[in-house]
């Protein structure tokens, strides 16, 4: 998830958001507690190295341990993958077109 803080004073906590609009023509309104600056939040995916807009959307699975030591597809997360940044992922992506392996897995002892 994207970090949002405000781009009037920097508060990082005190943001409240509200949710409007149909859906796939949502709009987030936010307001800063600290400096009570309100905006509208970009919805737009965009690649958080490189800030293009240019990205294609994925699916990644989440593992965890179902018995002992088995790992098992526990959810989805929607990734959003750059043309140039995450070139290998896309490219894995667009030849199977199924879920990327995860990024973290179980760590031993849970």
């Amino acid at each position: 998830m994207d970090a949002i803080c405000c781009p009037g004073c920097g508060e990082d906590e005190d943001l409240t958001g509200t949710r409007s609009g149909p859906p796939g023509d949502e709009t987030i309104t936010v307001t800063c507690g600290a400096c009570s600056l309100v905006w509208e939040r970009d919805l737009t995916p965009t690649c958080p190295t490189c800030y293009s807009t240019d990205v294609r959307t994925a699916l990644r699975s989440i593992v965890d341990k179902s018995r002992g030591t088995q790992l098992s597809i526990q959810s989805m997360q929607t990734v959003h993958l750059c043309r140039t940044c995450d070139a290998e992922e896309l490219a894995v992506w667009n030849q199977s077109n199924t879920p990327l392996r995860p990024t973290e897995l179980p760590v031993e002892g849970d």
